[in-house]
């Protein structure tokens, strides 16, 4: 068998035998990486990025005066909390959705946070 038959039959295994949700974050990751957007994992405090994912939660968070608004974004490594301040709710920003977010990167009790992201609603490919 040559090497290339060799590869497509162990990718054909892999796909079949391997959990749809480590499938579908391996694809997450591998369009965030071709667009050329920073995968969160690396991610570092301080650090201007651009991040490729799927929306796993949004959550309006009245705080005190101002509410916030709050999605969790998942690239298929790791989780990246926007927050939008002084928004209730935004158009196009929710669960499942696919968005290409950028700004700097913070830390708030241990999490990864972008702070009024700039974002562009993907489409479904």
């Amino acid at each position: 068998m040559t090497g290339t038959g060799g590869g497509y039959w162990r990718r054909l295994v892999r796909r079949l035998t391997t959990d749809v949700s480590e499938l579908d974050a391996d694809d997450l990751s591998r369009k965030a990486v071709e667009i050329g957007a920073v995968r969160a994992c690396d991610c570092k405090s301080g650090q201007e990025v651009t991040v490729l994912g799927r929306l796993r939660t949004v959550e309006l968070c009245p705080r005190d005066a101002a509410a916030t608004l709050e999605a969790e974004l998942y690239d298929g490594t790791e989780g990246v909390t926007l927050v939008w301040l002084g928004r209730r709710r935004i158009a196009g920003i929710e669960p499942g959705r696919t968005i290409k977010a950028r700004g700097r990167i913070a830390v708030r009790d241990g999490r990864k946070v972008l702070y009024n992201p700039y974002y562009e609603l993907q489409t479904a490919s």
